[in-house]
């Protein structure tokens, strides 16, 4: 079989239906639209979310909290994570990105302390926490913020 022999499975696409083609297609002149209205009219209908006055639902509901335009978001790796790196190796959001751990830099990059570091590390991050900065030094290794 060969690409240009490919075919869609019998039944699985419908035809198209082709309006205002004459009384004889059964699809002709008000081409299934109905008599009047703002549904007959071109450009006719309503907005998503309308619901005919009423008020629509998304307004219904209660609002709360508030967004940050100017929030910061961290990618996040664990000490766990860590332990894939030899001894004496400085790990830094290039090195993380590089090897697959953290996919965007996004606004920097925080270590966090879930799991343990068994190796000596330099770690250069943006960000770090408290526990994870003192399981690295506990180690042997050295945190360095960017």
């Amino acid at each position: 079989m060969k690409l240009h022999e490919l075919k869609h499975a019998e039944g699985s696409r419908k035809e198209r239906k082709r309006v205002g083609r004459g009384p004889g297609s059964g699809h002709g002149k008000t081409s299934t639209r109905g008599q009047k209205g703002q549904n007959s009219r071109s450009g006719g209908g309503v907005r998503p979310g309308f619901e005919g006055g009423q008020t629509p639902l998304f307004q219904r509901l209660p609002k709360r909290g508030f967004t940050n335009i100017n929030r910061k978001e961290y990618a996040i790796v664990n000490l766990e994570t860590l332990n894939r790196f030899e001894d004496g190796t400085e790990v830094t959001p290039e090195l993380l990105i590089e090897t697959g751990i953290v996919s965007k830099e996004k606004s920097g990059v925080k270590i966090l302390a879930k799991g343990n570091v068994e190796k000596k590390l330099t770690v250069k991050a943006h960000k770090f926490s408290s526990t994870a900065k003192e399981a690295i030094e506990a180690a042997g290794g050295k945190t360095e913020v960017i």
